[in-house]
């Protein structure tokens, strides 16, 4: 049993956070909608596990790097928590885009005033 994958999924974890924080993307700038997101995100990617699992398409397999937690028959918990970072790290990129968008739109806006001036 290793802790090795599950601590790079916490610790990079902990960078979303971080960054979600510093730029008050997602959770730190409306903490009750993004929590609600982000759950709705993890039920539905492991709704798709289960799907998979049921159909036999996706199967655990040992590994030296897993800790081998269960938390469903074919789930293990660095799925549970990898899917978290997945959605955290969607969410903080569609914010960082659509701040960087709007940035970008508010510092041409004075331009296109000025060229279409008479």
């Amino acid at each position: 049993m290793s802790f090795a994958y599950l601590g790079f999924l916490l610790l990079s974890l902990a960078g979303m956070v971080l960054l979600d924080v510093r730029g008050r993307l997602f959770l730190a700038h409306d903490p009750r909608r993004g929590a609600l997101v982000l759950a709705a995100g993890v039920v539905f990617f492991l709704a798709w596990d289960v799907a998979g699992i049921g159909l036999g398409i996706f199967l655990h397999s040992r590994s030296a790097y897993a800790t081998g937690w269960m938390v469903a028959p074919q789930i293990p918990v660095e799925e549970v928590v990898f899917l978290l970072f997945l959605c955290y790290l969607t969410m903080n990129l569609v914010r960082l885009t659509e701040k960087a968008l709007a940035r970008r739109s508010t510092a041409a806006a004075p331009v296109r005033e000025e060229a279409d001036a008479p």
